[in-house]
């Protein structure tokens, strides 16, 4: 079978180059309004994606532009503040490309958040919510073409989220007192919000949480071998669950609301590993 590459050389090279030496162990990927992990890393290096060769700029608010890179509970990691998305108009190979870097970098462990609104009248936001599995209403995989080296052609999904660490998270939840809810996450493409109908549709099919990302980046790192941890920032209601309208801005500053509790439970987690 021909395999092509995961990353530009040049792309690999860039990054490598700036890191100096630094081999992530553990990938994060910050969703909307998610991005305050950054601040608390000692030392951090600090890459801007107009600097990294294939990587676009996000136009999306609350989403930043910049690979941020150090050691968090003592454990060397990378994060990508700022992700891609198929709303965009970028192609699948674009939006799973920091993932796949991640794991030429060394990479093990992918964490995953975002903002998504909630599905279940008992999930109130802001809370935040544990992935333990999704479904893929996006009708369209990263894995499309030739196998990427280091991935398989049919990734077994029947654990896309690691349980080992969502135990770990459950652990940290705990024992630092931080509200942990637990469900189903749907993709959609976006990027409109849903309709009342639709809402209802995603809660027939057991659905807990619904969300414009974070699934293409999932299948392309359990293709290539990465466990996975999942947690969505619910920022609100799906709609006709209230007669709320659903507004970005406000996604944003629910996320801001539970970063705290999100960077306790990531850092507890990292440095449980």
């Amino acid at each position: 079978m021909t395999h092509k590459a995961n990353v530009a050389p040049e792309t690999l090279r860039t990054v490598q180059d700036r890191l100096r030496g630094l081999r992530p162990r553990v990938a994060i990927v910050l969703g909307s309004g998610l991005g305050g992990l950054g601040k608390v890393l000692p030392n951090p290096m600090i890459i801007p994606y107009r600097e990294i060769p294939g990587f676009p700029t996000p136009k999306v608010p609350g989403h930043g532009a910049e690979l941020i890179a150090g050691e968090l509970e003592g454990v060397p990691v990378i994060l990508q503040s700022g992700r891609f998305h198929f709303y965009e108009g970028h192609d699948h190979e674009t939006v799973v490309r920091p993932v796949r870097l991640f794991r030429e970098l060394g990479a093990e462990v992918l964490i995953v958040t975002n903002a998504a609104g909630g599905l279940r009248m008992t999930l109130v936001p802001p809370t935040l919510m544990l992935i333990a599995d999704h479904i893929n209403l996006m009708w369209r995989s990263p894995l499309v073409g030739s196998v990427a080296r280091g991935e398989e052609r049919f990734p077994d999904l029947s654990e896309p989220y690691d349980r080992g660490l969502a135990r770990l998270a459950r652990e940290v939840a705990l024992r630092e007192g931080i509200a942990l809810d637990e469900g189903v996450y749907v993709a959609v493409l976006g990027p409109s919000y849903e309709t009342p109908a639709e809402i209802r549709m995603l809660q027939w099919m057991r659905a807990d949480a619904v969300g414009m990302s974070t699934v293409p980046e999932v299948i392309a790192a359990r293709a290539g071998g990465m466990r996975v941890l999942g947690i969505s920032s619910i920022t609100n209601f799906g709609a006709g669950l209230t007669a709320a309208r659903l507004d970005h801005r406000e996604v944003l500053d629910a996320g801001e609301r539970v970063a705290e509790d999100l960077t306790k439970l990531v850092r507890g987690v990292v440095g449980g590993l």
